[in-house]
């Protein structure tokens, strides 16, 4: 069975795909753990519009937040790996 999505409901881009594969390769995560990346208005004064918010859920285990403050179209890999990795998650 082929699915559709609603109408007005747009597939995820293939850059949030990538930012996903990317958080999966950085941190060695196993494919029960699940990864989400949402974009969420920011309301703080002096940030961007647009934040990006990337959750990591394993199955056993405590999860883990980050928050950057672009939006997820302008975040590069780089980016990604410096968040990651250098920042303590929340």
């Amino acid at each position: 069975m082929h699915l559709e999505p609603r109408p007005g409901i747009a597939w995820p881009s293939p850059h949030l795909r990538e930012l996903k594969d990317a958080v999966r390769a950085l941190l060695g995560l196993d494919d029960d753990t699940a990864v989400i990346i949402r974009q969420l208005i920011c309301g703080q004064v002096g940030y961007p519009r647009l934040e990006t918010v990337v959750e990591v859920l394993p199955m056993d285990g405590k999860a883990h937040r980050w928050t950057l403050h672009r939006p997820a179209e302008q975040i590069t890999e780089n980016e990604l790996r410096a968040s990651l990795l250098h920042h303590r998650p929340i």
